[in-house]
């Protein structure tokens, strides 16, 4: 598929708003974002170049029925890709959380789906700063920066426009996947 694949998991529409705001950013070079509860991992799998999003639910573990998503989440697709071969795909991450009401375990769902891309084979790109945030702790940073883009909307909402632009800058050569895909199938 020669655009970036956009999926996000939500609940209250935050994280689908936030993956809409990119869509937006990226231009045609992104496809419409879908609700990981609406979409199948061939779907998923068919893009070289992918944004994950993810809100962060409970300790330990990925939004889904488990944590009262109704419709299910992340939680519940993840199954469907497990064991997948993502070499040749290039994946960046945003996620969402709360730094003071859970400074303990900040925008901690993030963590899983980087562990999947990694293991995966994929080339997870679009890592984020901690500079400017305010927790204890987050198994979402690796190496000293976040996996990727995390915002805060609950207490750090009015920093949201200026880190969505500054990250889609940073990842945008991602779509020189889209556009080298695109360029594979012509020659084949």
């Amino acid at each position: 598929m020669n655009k970036i694949g956009i999926f996000f998991g939500t609940n209250s529409g935050t994280t689908r708003l936030m993956a809409k705001k990119m869509a937006k950013l990226l231009g045609d070079v992104a496809a419409k974002p879908l609700n990981i509860n609406r979409t199948t991992a061939e779907e998923l799998l068919q893009y070289d170049a992918l944004i994950l999003g993810t809100a962060t639910y409970g300790i330990d573990q990925l939004p889904g029925k488990s944590t009262d998503i109704q419709d299910g989440s992340w939680e519940d697709f993840m199954p469907q890709l497990a064991g997948k071969d993502l070499s040749g795909k290039v994946i960046a991450l945003y996620g969402l959380g709360d730094q003071e009401k859970y400074p303990d375990r900040f925008a901690h769902s993030l963590i899983h789906l980087y562990r999947w891309g990694v293991a995966g084979g994929a080339d997870v790109v679009g890592q984020w700063s901690t500079e400017g945030y305010t927790f204890k702790q987050s198994p979402a940073v690796v190496d000293g920066q976040f996996v990727g883009l995390v915002l805060d909307q609950q207490s750090q909402s009015l920093l949201t426009e200026a880190r969505l632009s500054a990250w889609i800058e940073a990842i945008k050569p991602i779509s020189l996947y889209t556009s080298q895909a695109s360029a594979n199938s012509l020659a084949i």
